[in-house]
């Protein structure tokens, strides 16, 4: 499955049923000019494959991975940036965050995601893409 992502894309994997997540992913959607990005959920069965595959442990990562073919996997805050970084100015900026340590990156993207359900809600079941954005996501 993982085989299916085209070479010069990358897939953005997140949590399906947070409300954060999917406003997120609309967000990034609207402002991918350069048609970089695919989105899988991570409770479709391609989610479920690279989780296995890369042996994620999804108590501590449930939010965002970016994959790639080339750079393969990256997690939370870095994924985060490694996304602003193609999303055009002024997003593109947020890549200055690069010098922060990870450590402390990671604190405050796992506070916001351990608070996401709380602050934000989430639904029932995964987000379903309009016929326009099908081709976009893989399951």
């Amino acid at each position: 499955m993982i085989e299916s992502l085209p070479k010069h894309k990358q897939l953005i994997l997140f949590d399906g049923v947070c409300n954060l997540c999917n406003s997120s992913i609309q967000y990034i959607i609207k402002h991918d000019k350069k048609d970089l990005f695919m989105f899988a959920p991570l409770q479709s069965s391609i989610g479920k494959q690279i989780i296995n595959e890369f042996r994620i442990d999804t108590t501590k990562t449930d939010s965002i991975l970016l994959y790639s073919n080339e750079n393969g996997l990256s997690s939370r805050s870095t994924a985060a940036l490694k996304i602003a970084k193609h999303l055009g100015f002024p997003r593109h900026l947020l890549v200055i965050f690069f010098i922060v340590p990870a450590f402390i990156r990671n604190w405050v993207y796992d506070y916001i995601a351990k608070n996401r359900y709380k602050w934000y809600g989430k639904k029932d079941e995964c987000m379903i893409p309009t016929p326009e954005l099908k081709a976009k996501f893989l399951t």
